[in-house]
């Protein structure tokens, strides 16, 4: 699934798109703000709102090492670093993700504290017990061994350490519907029930220690997605659609409808290890 994933996600031209929306806002790369960024580059149901909601109570602060799995464009990655003061490093199979992110970072004075890289989820470059705390931002559904992965995860995290997944998990009965925005067809689909999560982080020695289903938050948050892009006659100058291109619409429609059918809904899951 790992060459399928990466072609999925890969995309060209993502900085001088960027770019060219931060110009629409009336700002430059020397200008723009982590917030202006939140709309392009926070991918997953929800965006700084659910960034925010997840990481607060997790008293994130400058003296953790922080890693993010599956970082995309680091956008909460850099949302960690300048709300909580943390160092943060992320790892993602795209490389575009990784060298626009960095690029992104530079744009807003982060790069001291945020380290994006190439690279998989089940088999990371990190020493064991390096970091004090991770999450994970709609990662999953692209990953169909969750042992293996809660088991690298647990690896890198010292004891104690708080592991944060926030992923659209199977909540119901019945095929999706095809593409939604982590995947083209089904066979790059590795969704899986809140049941296969718990199971997998603790046989890998985590703790549960709270989980939430963010279904009614969803259906709300694309229902003020709707309302906006019709008051705006279209989409912002920075948003998802710069990632997922002329197929966005689809995409979401489909994931909405999907979740208002109660087969998925995204889904908090917070443990110890």
């Amino acid at each position: 699934m790992t060459s399928g994933v990466a072609e999925h996600y890969a995309a060209s031209g993502l900085i001088a798109a960027i770019r060219t929306g931060v110009e629409k806002l009336g700002k430059s790369t020397n200008t723009v703000t982590i917030d202006d960024l939140a709309p392009a580059d926070e991918f997953h149901i929800g965006g700084r709102v659910a960034s925010g909601a997840l990481f607060d109570p997790l008293g994130f602060s400058g003296a953790m090492r922080i890693l993010d799995v599956g970082c995309g464009l680091g956008g909460p990655a850099r949302f960690v670093a300048n709300r909580y003061g943390s160092r943060v490093t992320g790892i993602d199979l795209t490389a575009a993700y990784v060298e626009a992110g960095t690029e992104l970072s530079r744009w807003v004075g982060l790069d001291d504290k945020v380290t994006l890289m190439q690279g998989s989820a089940l088999s990371m470059p990190f020493t064991d017990g390096e970091f004090d705390a991770a999450y994970m931002l709609h990662v999953g559904m692209n990953i169909a061994d969750k042992a293996a992965l809660a088991r690298e995860v647990s690896r890198v995290l010292r004891p104690g350490a708080v592991f944060a997944v926030y992923d659209v998990m199977q909540t119901g009965l019945g095929d999706l519907t095809f593409p939604v925005p982590w995947a083209t067809t089904a066979d790059q689909s590795a969704v899986a029930t809140p049941e296969r999560y718990r199971a997998a982080l603790q046989d890998a020695g985590f703790k549960i220690l709270g989980e939430r289903n963010r279904r009614d938050f969803a259906v709300q948050f694309f229902a003020d997605q709707r309302a906006l892009l019709a008051a705006a006659g279209g989409p912002p100058p920075l948003g998802l659609h710069l990632l997922m291109g002329t197929t966005r619409a689809e995409k979401i429609a489909n994931m909405a409808a999907n979740i208002s059918a109660g087969r998925i809904a995204p889904v908090e899951m917070i443990g110890r290890r």
